[in-house]
Formats: C-alpha cells, structure tokens, sequence
C-alpha cells in the first residue's frame, strides 16, 4: 500500500482561505446613515426641516412680494382655496394666501417670518450648544469643577425662565437698539437670552457621558503616555458623546422656535412691523374667528417645524448610539 503523500504548508494554506473575495469595511457613517434612513419619522423630520430651510431662504428671491408693503386696497383677502367652497370669497392669484387688515401679504409674511424664526433658532441652538457642552465637558473631566459647575447649573434650572426672559428683554431691548438697529439689536437680545437659558440639560447630558467614558481602557492608556488633558477631551471624549449632544441639538432648536415665537405673541420680542410667526399668531387672534387662516398657517408651521425636529432627534439618537444601531 502507498502511503498518503503529506499535504504541503502552501496546500494547507490555500485550504484555510475563504472561497468569497473579502469585502472592503463599512464606514461608520454607512452605518450611521442606514440606521436614520429606517426611521421614517426621521426621514420625514429631515426632509420637512430641509424643505422649510430652503423655502425661507430662496422663498424671497422667486416670491419677491415685500412682506411689509401696505395695500389698503387688497386688504382682507383670503386664500385661493377659498373660493373651492365659497364663490363670494375676496380671492386674488396676486396674494395665493391671502392678506391682513393692513393688506400685507400673508405668503410673504410666512417667508420672511419663517426666516427669522429658523434664524434665531438655529443661532440660539448653536450656542446653548456651545456653552452647554463646554460645561458639561469640564464638569465632567475635572473634578475640582464639578461641584461649582453643577450647582451653577442646578441654580439657573430653577430660574423662571419666561419670566426671566421677559425682565432681559425689558431691560436690554433700548440699549441694544440703539447700538444694531431695531431688528438686529433684538435678533442679538433673543438668541442670547434663549441660549443663556436653555444650555443645561446639554451640560447635565455631557456631564453624564463623560463621567463614564473618562474611566475607559482608551482614556487611562492616553493618560499613562502624557497625553495632555485638552488633548484627551478633543481627540476621545467629545467623539464619543456626538450622540447626545446631536440630540439636544435637536431639541434645543425646536425650544428656541417654541420661545421665539412666544416671545413675539407677547409682544416683546422684534418690532411690530417685523414679521415673525409668532407676531402673525398674536396679530391674528383679534379676527381669527372671521379669517381662521391667519391663524393656521403660522400655528401649522411652527407645529410641523417643531415635531420634524423632534422626529430627526429621534432618528439621529437610534442612528449615533452604537448599541441601538447594531440591532
């Protein structure tokens, strides 16, 4: 009987090798993005969010109507769709949704308020940002700070915050006025105040995060070689904490949004020919029951607006945490 010839190292070799060719990694970002796009609340947050931006922002270079052109002829017009069940409605394809008791255009009025509404709450998101992830940093990395820190914030979580907001408004409007002008000087008066207010749950959230993380294998092996401390947080903390901070991002311009137009329904916000939604809501309440549009128009998209973020702070919360995205 022959005796089996022994197989060759380079056989054996061949033999463990897969049959399939190795596919490339997936970035986390692949990743990150097939998890968003499951969420359909998230899709559908995004896409209306994506779509009132750009409304606002090329809205008045194709509908190029001054929103604050008085046309006591034209006034008191109700929208187009009016005229599907009321034949005798004041109608006119030159204002589609119609006009106010002064004649000013309704569609130009929800462009140019819309645009300053996102304007300030963007800019006030960014900077609750800013401030709420700073302290929540440093709370959370350096020990001697968190007690100070913490109490700092636990002391402005307690604070009346419409009632706050109303006395720096009162007592900051006229100086800040005269310096920028009427619009910009309350532009810069809103989004500090609705930032300085509303930074805390990002800093209590941050906080929380880098506590935990800070502990990790990664973060004493940086520390043991004489990493430098900024260096650390830059480089291993804040990646790991874009999840959180993605979603109070969300939510906190949804809140600026919500206090802006709250603040131009009181009345104590941008000046009374400035168009915002919120100044289209209060200045339509008088006659809401005779033209219910003036109303809607704002109030629905101040609502969608809102909940379209909530949805994509949803979907970015599902599609940043790890442990959710790997199921």
């Amino acid at each position: 009987m022959t005796e089996p010839v022994p197989a060759t190292p380079i056989a054996a070799i061949e033999a463990l090798k897969d049959k399939e060719p190795t596919k490339p990694p997936r970035s986390q970002w692949r990743d990150v993005w097939d998890q968003f796009r499951k969420h359909k609340g998230a899709m559908f947050g995004g896409g209306f969010l994506l779509f009132i931006t750009l409304a606002v922002l090329i809205g008045p270079y194709i509908y190029t109507v001054d929103p604050q052109a008085l046309d006591i002829r034209n006034k008191d017009m109700r929208p187009i769709y009016t005229a599907l069940w009321d034949s005798d409605a004041k109608v006119g394809w030159n204002k589609p949704l119609g006009s106010d008791q002064l004649g000013r255009d309704n569609l130009a009025q929800m462009i140019a308020g819309g645009r300053a509404s996102m304007a300030v709450g963007w800019a006030a998101m960014i900077l609750s940002l800013v401030i709420g992830t700073l302290i929540g940093v440093l709370a959370g990395y350096f020990r001697k700070l968190d007690g100070p820190l913490m109490r700092l914030t636990d002391l402005f979580l307690s604070l009346p915050i419409l009632p706050l907001l109303l006395v720096a408004v009162t007592l900051f409007r006229q100086p800040l006025r005269a310096s920028f002008g009427p619009e910009g000087g309350m532009f810069i008066l809103i989004v500090t105040v609705i930032a300085i207010t509303s930074w805390m749950p990002t800093a209590r959230i941050v906080r929380g995060d880098i506590l935990a993380i800070k502990e990790r294998e990664f973060v004493l092996a940086a520390r043991s070689i004489g990493t430098t401390p900024f260096r650390i947080i830059g480089r291993h903390l804040l990646p790991n904490v874009l999840s959180p901070i993605m979603v109070s991002a969300a939510l906190g311009l949804a809140t600026a949004i919500i206090t802006e137009s709250a603040l131009s329904f009181l009345g104590v916000g941008f000046p009374s020919d400035f168009p915002t939604w919120g100044k289209m809501l209060a200045d339509a309440v008088q006659r809401m029951e005779q033209f219910p549009e003036r109303v809607l128009l704002p109030g629905i998209a101040i609502s969608l607006t809102v909940l379209s973020v909530n949805y994509l702070g949803d979907g970015l919360r599902d599609a940043l945490d790890p442990r959710i995205r790997g199921r």
